[in-house]
């Protein structure tokens, strides 16, 4: 069975994404600072090259929350379809984390989000037979990434720590119970920080 991959750009105070989360602005406040390696600065390097080919290597299936899926809270009252346009970057299916029902989402590009309601490792299961040993990630945000880390099946966790603080917002590690990971690679750059890491061994 292929890894199970997990790649998260945080703050120095341990957020990946700001206060006052919205349509308008899905990072939050300052959040998309957090992403300026990958998204365009001119000051991003070689080092920030190869990390961003760690975040896009293609994956069997992924995991997220319906946080990153959305903005909208509660039931589902309109036709939204994800922040990333007609044809999302993961080109396989993807299980969203949600309390409410919704059909499945077919877009371009392969990318099918599918809603799930019976919680996480219901999720991960689906994931892992969909990605029929192609490795499975998990892509966010920090709610899902603790419950990942929580059950124990994340095998490679990529943190892209910027020189920023936030102050608040979503916190990656509160109620992680455990951190078994030792760093395996470490590339800078003005921008961040990238620390991969991989699951201790154990004898």
């Amino acid at each position: 069975m292929s890894d199970t991959t997990c790649h998260m750009s945080m703050s120095l105070d341990g957020f990946v994404a700001g206060p006052e989360q919205s349509r308008e602005n899905g990072l939050g406040r300052r959040g998309i600072e957090l992403h300026r390696w990958h998204m365009g600065d001119p000051r991003a390097t070689e080092a920030d090259r190869i990390a961003n080919e760690w975040l896009m290597r293609p994956r069997g299936a992924y995991v997220m929350g319906r946080n990153m899926f959305g903005p909208i809270r509660g039931e589902w009252h309109d036709a939204w379809d994800g922040w990333w346009g007609p044809e999302p970057p993961y080109h396989a299916p993807v299980f969203v984390l949600t309390h409410y029902a919704h059909e499945p989402i077919e877009m371009a590009g392969g990318t099918t989000f599918y809603f799930v309601t019976a919680g996480f490792q219901a999720a991960y299961a689906q994931a892992l037979e969909a990605a029929d040993g192609s490795g499975v990630d998990i892509a966010g945000g920090a709610s899902t990434v603790q419950q990942a880390l929580n059950a124990g099946v994340i095998d490679e966790l990529t943190l892209d720590i910027a020189p920023i603080l936030l102050g608040s917002g979503e916190r990656l590690f509160d109620g992680v119970e455990a951190f078994p990971f030792e760093p395996v690679e470490v590339l800078h750059s003005p921008l961040t920080t990238h620390i991969r890491y991989r699951r201790e061994r154990t004898t």
